[in-house]
């Protein structure tokens, strides 16, 4: 009787997991991944920036597909807003969210980016952080590339205002549809250090990360070391000229449950 307890919760489990996550794993999936990769609309800087942000395989891994409504929250430039823009196809949206320090510092890339309305689909939103206007379950998935630890900085010099990160994860949360997905990319900090490096190395320590959206009722939902690299001792400014480009990232998938 145990015995067949167990298999039943294991079946459970696996239904449960089907979602967003395993679209990606389907043949068709794959290939609409690597056509949005391989996409000759777009830039030569995009291509240079895929050879350390290896996209193809983060974006298999996040399992975004055609027809989802997708938020990229602090997504800058919108360098991945317009891979998954190609993913999800005229049936789906990504919203293109930025708070206004963020459009000042990425302005010209962005502008570059949605001119003559080249991504129909792309909606590039400029909000207080206080009020991100996400609704309630209205996206599939969400995510944020190394820009969760700047929820923790503050430099009312640059303009970066004072976050309250619990209410920021809050919103997310409640827009996620039970089931959707939050990606999260960071540059990792030392273990143990929490959100201490944040303000003075823009990075964050991997562990208190998943407290940290497990605390919003997130599940975490697995991982990809594909972006660790072994060389960075995470002592560095990220903006450092001998670790730029080259820090130690975590890639985590987080989970809205069904019942959510």
């Amino acid at each position: 009787m145990k015995r067949h307890a167990h298999a039943l919760a294991l079946c459970l489990a696996s239904l449960l997991s089907i979602g967003t996550a395993q679209a990606a794993e389907t043949p068709q999936a794959a290939s609409t991944v690597a056509a949005a990769v391989a996409s000759p609309a777009r830039s030569a800087a995009d291509r240079e920036r895929d050879a350390r942000e290896r996209p193809a395989e983060v974006l298999a891994f996040a399992g975004y597909a055609p027809g989802m409504q997708v938020a990229d929250i602090f997504g800058g430039g919108g360098y991945y807003s317009e891979l998954i823009a190609h993913i999800v196809g005229p049936k789906g949206q990504v919203r293109l969210i930025n708070n206004p320090p963020y459009v000042d510092f990425v302005k010209k890339d962005l502008e570059a980016r949605i001119a003559g309305n080249r991504l129909p689909n792309v909606r590039a939103e400029t909000v207080d952080v206080a009020d991100l206007k996400l609704g309630k379950d209205t996206l599939d998935a969400a995510l944020i590339v190394m820009s969760y630890h700047d929820l923790y900085m503050v430099d009312e010099k640059g303009g970066w205002p004072a976050i309250d990160a619990s209410n920021f994860i809050d919103q997310i949360v409640r827009g996620l549809k039970p089931g959707g997905t939050l990606l999260i990319i960071d540059h990792a900090a030392k273990d143990g250090t929490g959100k201490a490096a944040a303000q003075d190395l823009h990075r964050i320590d991997e562990a208190y990360a998943k407290a940290d959206f497990a605390k919003h009722g997130l599940v975490f939902d697995g991982s990809l070391d594909l972006l660790r690299t072994a060389s960075d001792d995470r002592t560095k400014n990220v903006f450092d000229k001998a670790i730029r480009g080259k820090t130690d990232r975590f890639v985590h998938r987080y989970r809205k449950p069904a019942g959510g």
